[in-house]
């Protein structure tokens, strides 16, 4: 039986649809604008002003050659693979072995701890003491390690990860410890399976975290041969420094006559992975976070 709806109700339901709408294009509009000016002749694209709805002259994929064939980008897409897989392996780990300890009523001190890590998410020592802690104590500046571990764990993903695990029953890990089952067993084979829509969240988190940080290399790095993608990308986008693509003159040439092309080219090669990997995640995405924000 279909209930007839009031007039009201019509009403907003109108707005609603046109507001999504709206913003649905004003979300689209900026990637479709970068994804059909890659596409474009060069030339037409220089002297082009707005947005570009469709691509101007003839359809071109110079530009991606430009981009795929050069050294500095090869080379950033490989550190950038090694920062993204390593860095987030190693961060998921420590998250998960920290939210654990902290979600068991049996740790001494969890809620001093707890204090502890909240404030600093609020407080820290500040870039120029982290950057002597890196190079003068720990001896990892100018090393790959110096971009994944100072940041490996986020206090925000562990308090989310923490409530997650503390809203797993307390009787199956009562009852995996009659049965002789070690913290480790506990917590690989109960806990964190019960709990995968949340860990599926906080690996995006991390991954896509990763994948778009560019300071900590900045800072860290010293030789080009380990910067990650994105700081070839701040090269190119924001120093308008297209030259670090290649090294031949004659190429250099040709990537400054087609400078504002391989831009945008740069920016479709560099957001692609993670837009394809995004989809595999998203499912899990709202059931993650919601069982990780019920309670605190």
């Amino acid at each position: 039986m279909k209930i007839k709806q009031s007039p009201s109700r019509i009403a907003f339901l109108v707005f609603n649809y046109l507001f999504l709408a709206l913003l649905g294009f004003l979300f689209i509009a900026p990637v479709w604008h970068v994804v059909m000016a890659s596409f474009s002749d060069a030339a037409s694209l220089t002297s082009h002003t707005g947005i570009v709805w469709w691509p101007l002259g003839e359809f071109n994929i110079g530009g991606y050659k430009i981009v795929l064939n050069s050294p500095s980008i090869s080379t950033g897409y490989l550190n950038t693979a090694f920062y993204v897989i390593v860095g987030t392996l190693i961060s998921l780990l420590l998250t998960t072995m920290g939210a654990y300890a902290l979600s068991r009523n049996t740790m001494k001190y969890r809620n001093v701890i707890m204090l502890f890590l909240s404030f600093t998410m609020l407080f820290n020592g500040g870039m120029i003491p982290t950057y002597m802690v890196v190079k003068n104590i720990v001896h990892l500046y100018d090393t790959r390690w110096a971009v994944i571990i100072p940041s490996a764990i986020s206090v925000f993903n562990l308090i989310i990860l923490r409530t997650a695990f503390s809203q797993v029953p307390e009787s199956l890990v009562e009852s995996a410890k009659l049965d002789g089952a070690s913290e480790w067993t506990i917590m690989f084979r109960i806990i964190v399976p019960l709990s995968k829509a949340t860990i599926a969240v906080i690996l995006l988190y991390y991954a896509v975290g990763i994948w778009n940080s560019w300071f900590p290399a900045m800072i860290y790095l010293k030789g080009r041969d380990k910067y990650p993608l994105q700081l070839i990308l701040r090269e190119i986008l924001l120093l308008n420094d297209t030259g670090v693509m290649t090294t031949s003159a004659d190429a250099v040439k040709n990537v400054q006559l087609e400078r504002k092309l391989v831009k945008y080219c740069t920016i479709i090669v560099s957001t692609l992975p993670i837009m394809c990997f995004y989809p595999f995640i998203q499912k899990y995405f709202t059931k993650g976070v919601m069982i990780g924000a019920v309670k605190g």
